[in-house]
């Protein structure tokens, strides 16, 4: 039976399809397989230890298929899934979020068969010795590009894996930048991996916080070779750079950091798009416009709201035919203001072109935000059309854009 749209949201040029309350757990992560014509929608969960299916071959009728628990005390918030397998990020849980010190805890990354869809079967554990991965990158085959916790290392580095034989993972290659050694004298900025590593042919792209988008030559996995550094020191925000995600196809990439603290009590965060054209030295083009609260909402800023306000996601197509692939136009999860779609056929001047707000939640699952109001997570958009929505106290809104032109591969 289909589950109502929670009421008092706010759209513009964006349709609310269906939603499903995934049985009181709230979403982060997504990923997405397509399996005899059906599609499958995975559910990486923030307060809750584990991993929801969805069946959303209807997207107005979404339908829950399975839940797979996982370890306790662990965070559990970021899968990737291709070539039937998903790679389940398991992390040391953050201060403040719901963790207990002292008691045992899991890391690493799971690797699960999932050529059942609805079935998920543990096959492989690989360990970091150390504080867990973060957002992987998985996109079918051997190898799993991860953000990995380091014995001797601050912060996460990158770390390619071999999953060839799943139950004896092994590391193949690394990169860490020399801020993260042991005594590093880091000038009070935060230089770690958030990944993921987007992998295009030989060259991986880092977001790595204060050490801002990094393009590296993986064409040896055992040695990654750093070939630009595009640094946004001491103007970003608390996180640094987030995401750096290529466009290979305009030699464009999107940039952004991502909002922590609460009520806009640090720096403006930004979002934009970078000039990878010349790969040794990219250079930024343009930022997003500010979103701003709708007319009806009587709010004069988001920061009014509380909770997080500035980037968070953007929608990765992680080179699966599963999911949209098109680089004019460009979802970004954006906590407080929902999630926000823009028109970047002009890389100069990239304009808005719809929004979706959740409505503010009624009840409170988990110790954030403060103030209880829509924190949305992430973003996925299949190849249908259909758009998927996180939120750290809410179900998974699924949407659709109208107004979007026919995608003309230049």
């Amino acid at each position: 039976m289909a589950q109502a749209v929670p009421k008092g949201y706010f759209a513009k040029n964006i349709d609310a399809v269906g939603y499903h309350d995934l049985n009181g757990k709230p979403a982060f992560k997504l990923a997405m397989q397509e399996n005899n014509r059906r599609w499958y929608l995975y559910v990486a969960h923030l307060w809750h230890r584990g991993w929801s299916i969805l069946d959303v071959t209807d997207p107005a009728a979404p339908q829950y298929c399975a839940y797979v628990p996982g370890p306790e005390n662990t965070w559990t918030i970021q899968i990737q899934v291709a070539d039937g397998k998903m790679i389940a990020g398991l992390e040391r849980i953050a201060p403040g979020w719901g963790g207990v010190d002292g008691q045992p805890a899991a890391e690493g990354f799971f690797i699960f068969d999932v050529s059942e869809p609805t079935q998920p079967k543990q096959i492989g554990h690989w360990k970091t010795g150390s504080t867990g991965t973060h957002r992987n990158f998985y996109a079918g085959g051997n190898i799993v590009h991860a953000a990995a916790g380091a014995p001797g290392l601050t912060g996460k580095i990158y770390r390619s894996i071999d999953i060839g034989d799943p139950s004896n993972p092994r590391e193949v290659g690394r990169f860490s930048l020399p801020e993260q050694e042991a005594g590093a004298d880091a000038k009070g900025l935060k230089f770690s991996f958030h990944g993921p590593a987007h992998i295009e042919g030989e060259r991986a792209y880092l977001s790595y916080g204060d050490g801002g988008g990094i393009i590296l030559d993986v064409s040896d996995r055992a040695q990654p070779k750093l070939v630009s550094q595009l640094a946004f020191r001491g103007i970003t925000a608390t996180q640094g750079i987030h995401t750096y995600l290529p466009l290979p196809r305009r030699k464009l990439a999107l940039i952004n950091d991502e909002a922590i603290r609460e009520n806009g009590d640090e720096n403006l965060n930004l979002a934009g798009i970078v000039d990878i054209s010349d790969e040794k030295r990219p250079r930024t083009l343009s930022l997003f416009p500010l979103p701003e609260p709708p007319p009806e909402s009587e709010l004069k800023n988001f920061y009014e709201k509380a909770g997080r306000f500035g980037p968070h996601n953007h929608h990765h197509p992680n080179h699966q035919a599963c999911l949209e692939d098109r680089d004019d136009v460009a979802y970004l999860t954006y906590f407080n203001a929902g999630l926000r779609v823009y028109d970047i056929r002009d890389a100069r001047q990239p304009k808005e072109l719809g929004y979706f707000v959740p409505a503010d939640p009624t009840v409170r699952i988990g110790t954030k935000p403060s103030r209880l109001v829509a924190q949305s997570e992430d973003v996925l958009v299949d190849r249908r059309g259909f758009i998927y929505l996180s939120d750290k106290t809410h179900g998974i809104h699924i949407l659709r854009a109208n107004q979007i032109w026919p995608y003309q591969n230049a």
